[in-house]
């Protein structure tokens, strides 16, 4: 074999767990490794950047895992602020651009990974690159919010979507003291859940304060004379803003995957088997936001953008790339979070996925209490449970709760990966005592409903 070189594009999670993992199974006498990041910053948690800019995790520096300087002293050439440009498969190699002196050259590779994450929806709106108009991707987005957060004279914030970033940021936005609006151009907020549950977040986002304005679609940024946002714009009204934060979602950022020819899915991210390695290529992977993934409910592809993920491809890639052997088998579509008080979790299918892949289900929605109904602090709880038609196969769970509702949607994300159906469910020995539970918990209430509704449709 003798020495060979790996190239990584992109320095965040997936990129460098697989670097750091290649590193763990290869010493620097056998694999040279190389890596290329665009921006200030390598291996932070992007999934911290609201509660950062909330002011609940007080430092920025508390979201890095490892410093560039950590990386290099394992042998890791990590080249910041320098952008990969060009990928060349038939040649293995990779032009890259230093972005401050502006230079270019050309790396060769034995072994490439491609971990160029996800970019920000940003609609081709009339003034949507006005100051004081943020996107939240990154560590540099963060301090450009929190700069317009302290220099803005006026309180009123706009937050345009209302999936995780959009209810994060608004709760960060309302510790900042500012008056916030969420424009979603869904029926309900968190699309991620179905409309009746989203709707539970709807009420409790008014009883924080926070006014959402569903089924409004921002037509355009409105700025003032000096130039600056002023309102945000949708068909048929005005929301004065003095800051307008982005958070539409994020789609594949595989531009040069693209360009290369490398295959790409239905989203747009690119394609591998079990492995990591993209699909027809032997000595490429990728993995983190930039791939797509096995939903193991469904069957089908899908684009699941989250730390949780990108660093298993990494820890998987690594060890593919340093002749060890690991697999990435699916996911089941689990995520949870948070606005104020209130928890939102969610796993599997929601009603749309499954109607579009064509499985029949009934669902159950009940009401419940995290902890026994005499227990100090014993908080209401709604779980929804979507089952297979006949089979009585769990697909999907949604529950919206306060304190102890989040980590519950943990049991069914076990139950979905293991294949088990409501029934079996019913059974399940999970721990309970007063303070953490009622006898029966939420979720096996749920389950316990949804096999009555199994057998009443069969």
């Amino acid at each position: 074999m003798g020495h060979q070189r790996l190239v990584v594009i992109g320095g965040d999670a997936a990129g460098m767990s697989a670097a750091s993992q290649a590193r763990r199974f290869k010493g620097p006498e056998e694999l040279e490794i190389v890596a290329f990041e665009r921006s200030h910053f390598a291996s932070y948690s992007a999934c911290g950047i609201p509660y950062w800019v909330g002011g609940d995790v007080r430092e920025r520096d508390d979201l890095i895992a490892r410093t560039p300087e950590e990386h290099r002293a394992r042998d890791i050439d990590l080249r910041m602020r320098t952008e990969v440009t060009e990928l060349d498969t038939a040649g293995q190699r990779v032009r890259s651009r230093d972005l401050e002196s502006g230079a270019e050259s050309w790396t060769g590779f034995d072994k490439l990974v491609i971990a160029t994450g996800a970019r920000p929806v940003r609609p081709r709106l009339p003034g949507i690159d006005a100051p004081g108009v943020h996107g939240i991707q990154t560590l540099d987005d963060g301090q450009a919010l929190l700069n317009t957060l302290d220099r803005t004279e006026g309180r009123r914030a706009v937050v345009v979507g209302a999936g995780y970033i959009g209810v994060e940021m608004a709760e960060a936005l309302l510790n900042h003291g500012f008056d916030v609006t969420v424009v979603n151009r869904g029926a309900q907020p968190m699309a991620t859940l179905d409309p009746d549950m989203g709707r539970l977040v709807h009420v409790a986002m008014d009883g924080l304060g926070i006014t959402t304005v569903d089924d409004a679609e921002v037509t355009k940024i409105l700025t003032g004379p000096d130039g600056r946002v002023r309102a945000v714009a949708t068909e048929d009204a005005e929301y004065p803003a003095d800051v307008v934060v982005l958070g539409i979602g994020v789609e594949p950022e595989t531009a040069l995957a693209r360009e290369a020819g490398l295959p790409l899915g239905s989203y747009g991210g690119l394609l591998t088997d079990l492995a990591m390695r993209v699909r027809g290529h032997e000595n490429i992977w990728a993995g983190g936001d930039c791939v797509e993934v096995l939903d193991l409910v469904s069957g089908s592809e899908r684009h699941v953008p989250l730390g949780t993920h990108a660093n298993k491809h990494g820890q998987v890639i690594g060890a593919g790339v340093g002749g060890g052997y690991a697999i990435f088998p699916g996911v089941v579509g689990t995520a949870v979070s948070k606005v104020c008080d209130l928890e939102i979790a969610r796993t599997g299918l929601r009603e749309k996925d499954a109607h579009e892949v064509g499985l029949r289900f009934v669902t159950a929605t009940i009401e419940s209490t995290s902890r026994a109904g005499y227990y100090p602090g014993a908080a209401p709880m709604t779980v929804k449970m979507l089952a297979e038609h006949r089979t009585g196969r769990l697909l999907g769970v949604q529950i919206v709760g306060r304190e102890g509702a989040a980590k519950r949607v943990d049991i069914a994300a076990v139950a979905l990966t293991a294949g088990m159906t409501v029934e079996q469910m019913t059974a399940l020995d999970l721990g309970y005592a007063p303070p953490f539970s009622p006898v029966w918990d939420p979720v096996l209430v749920a389950a316990r409903k949804a096999v009555a509704a199994v057998r009443e449709a069969g």
